[in-house]
């Protein structure tokens, strides 16, 4: 059986995932699997990272702005977007 305090806890978080503009990443790591091989693609104190060579070069890749366009259809944002 549930006390009231954790049914307002669940009640609040239902609130703030309807509202998904609440949440700005600042600090992230995720694998993403690209055609060839997985990569590791980060967001760290504004900047992004990407294993690949294309980053590495050019300072920007598709998984990159792959992973931005997915957290935007999401409703998030990052404190420093990339704009692809």
């Amino acid at each position: 059986m549930m006390d009231s305090a954790m049914i307002a806890k669940i009640s609040k978080a239902r609130e703030y995932a309807s509202e998904p503009e609440r949440i700005a990443f600042s600090d992230f790591t995720v694998q993403f699997n690209g055609k060839h091989q997985t990569y590791t693609v980060g967001y760290q104190n504004g900047t992004w990272k990407c294993e690949c060579d294309f980053f590495t070069q050019r300072g920007v890749c598709s998984h990159v702005m792959a992973v931005e366009k997915v957290l935007t259809k999401a409703g998030t944002s990052l404190l420093q977007p990339v704009t692809a």
